[in-house]
């Protein structure tokens, strides 16, 4: 709808009229007032009641200045001005509506004064909005900043949901919000302000997909009660992590939909939100990692307080015993129990499993094998007590393979009980091995076991050794394991050096075989040898 060619015809005003207005049109000086001459002026020359001008600002058509008795809106759509009867549109974004008179009357100077006049005026319209938008912007990415320090200064993964929450809300005008994090394949409910939200939503819930995709919507009830949902997806590194929502924006009349700009800002927010939110879960990892750390130290403390500080004199017998869990606390266990009347206990356990579990239940055989010393020999009658309790102290996949002796050095008789516990080897003066096997079910496997004890004697010189599978079964990078027979051979080849020499012989052996790969279970030797 542009004005076609026109007629000029003068007039309306005189020459001295003419050069005044040219005048201020070149100087460009108070576009408004000379608008506000040149209406009148075109009224009168195509003889119209009223004239209305609209100006083209921001892609609607919005109401400058009328003459006569005029009347109309204050703002028209595109699609309105184009139905518009009678309307004349310039180039320069101006707008004329008249009611009655001839636009062909109209001449030509005067138009193109007055397009010229409201173009500037547009113009001049445009820029006073793109400076506001600029300063806006600046404003924006100074809260941004702000709201930017303000949950960076925290690493309280509970405190800094509130944060988020509260500043996201305040950064936009919202009357509520709402923070999701993602867990188990659904968006799940860290906080809200201003009203309840959903507890969960699932992460392909169609709805909340359009709400994130659309900026707005109605999210699937996310907010419920709110009118104008405005959603982001927290993500890190790519990866999304949750989803930020925001519902309500406050207004002089109430609450209204969110800006295209809105939808920006809470964008840049949601990236700061999921830096600050990862950095605080990070933390939280350390800080767990750290708490872990110190009890599984602790633990291990603990476990080695079990393990005898130093070895008990025996006349006539030498002792050592060596143990080294896979993890920070482990599985094995040895122990040398004062009998009375000269006579020791030795004994070596492995509870299934590695770390905390295995090693809570060698804390209980401790102190339960230790309890029950005192009342009663070790003999078949302490095999059972023994298994009856840990059988209803312990987890149904929970046991311990158990090698208890009693050594008399007066008649240097050991009589052992061997309960599912690999076989001791006892390397004989005449350079043979005595494997010393199972005598009974693990302790603690079933309510009831049957435990039966066998009785040898130990010549001078004679050694005995006691070991965990961690020994035997350390295997090669060929999967080949260790074995019996090796450490058989590292006894005989060594059965006369000092004892501390033999357990490192057998520990370097052992490392050896493994080709320093990771050592895969507890590693806990004990030895016995008879002196004289």
């Amino acid at each position: 709808m542009r004005a076609g060619p026109m007629n000029p015809r003068v007039g309306v005003l005189d020459d001295d009229g003419w050069r005044e207005l040219f005048e201020r049109r070149r100087s460009g000086r108070d576009d408004r007032e000379l608008l506000r001459r040149l209406l009148p002026e075109l009224r009168r020359a195509i003889g119209s009641e009223a004239v209305v001008l609209y100006l083209d600002v921001d892609g609607d058509w919005s109401r400058e200045l009328g003459e006569g008795s005029a009347s109309g809106p204050e703002r028209l759509s595109a699609v309105e001005a184009q139905d518009l009867k009678g309307a004349l549109e310039l180039d320069g974004g101006a707008l004329l509506v008249q009611q009655g008179g001839d636009w062909s009357r109209a001449p030509g100077q005067l138009l193109l004064t007055l397009a010229s006049a409201a173009h500037c005026l547009v113009l001049e319209r445009r820029l006073k909005v793109q400076s506001f938008a600029v300063n806006y912007r600046g404003v924006e990415l100074e809260a941004l900043y702000d709201v930017g320090l303000a949950i960076a200064s925290t690493l309280d993964l509970e405190e800094l949901n509130e944060v988020v929450l509260l500043r996201a809300v305040s950064l936009l005008d919202a009357r509520r919000g709402a923070l999701y994090l993602i867990g188990d394949g659904h968006y799940r409910l860290q906080g809200t302000i201003g009203g309840d939200a959903r507890s969960e939503v699932s992460l392909d819930d169609p709805a909340v997909d359009s709400l994130v995709e659309r900026g707005g919507g109605d999210g699937a009830g996310l907010l419920p009660g709110a009118c104008h949902l405005l959603a982001v997806p927290i993500e890190v590194e790519g990866r999304p992590r949750g989803l930020l929502v925001v519902g309500d924006k406050e207004s002089r009349v109430g609450v209204g939909p969110f800006p295209a700009n809105d939808l920006r800002t809470l964008g840049l927010f949601a990236n700061q939100a999921g830096i600050a939110l990862e950095n605080a879960y990070l933390h939280r990892q350390a800080r767990e990692k750290e708490r872990l750390e110190g009890e599984m130290e602790l633990a291990a403390e603990i476990q080695r307080r079990l393990l005898p500080e130093r070895m008990p004199e025996l006349p006539g017998f030498e002792l050592a015993g060596w143990s080294r869990p896979a993890r920070h606390v482990g599985g094995d266990y040895y122990a040398f129990v004062d009998l009375g009347e000269g006579r020791i206990g030795v004994g070596l356990g492995d509870v299934t499993g590695k770390g905390m579990p295995a090693a809570l239940l060698v804390s209980t055989l401790d102190s339960a094998l230790r309890l029950l010393t005192e009342d009663h020999a070790v003999d078949a009658d302490l095999m059972r007590r023994l298994n009856r309790h840990l059988f209803e102290s312990s987890a149904t996949n929970q046991f311990v393979t158990l090698f208890l002796a009693e050594l008399d050095p007066q008649s240097a008789t050991l009589d052992y009980w061997n309960g599912g516990h690999n076989p001791a080897l006892l390397l004989r003066a005449d350079g043979t091995v005595e494997r010393l096997r199972a005598g009974g079910l693990p302790i603690g496997l079933l309510a009831r076991g049957d435990y039966r004890s066998r009785r040898v004697e130990l010549a001078e010189g004679e050694l005995l050794c006691l070991y965990s599978d961690g020994i035997t079964e350390a295997a090669s990078e060929d999967d080949e394991e260790f074995g019996e027979d090796q450490l058989a051979d590292v006894l005989l080849d060594l059965r006369e050096r000092d004892l501390d020499e033999i357990v490192a012989a057998i520990d370097r052996a052992v490392t050896a075989f493994a080709a320093s790969g990771p050592q895969g279970d507890d590693q806990t030797v004990v030895l016995v040898r008879r002196s004289g």
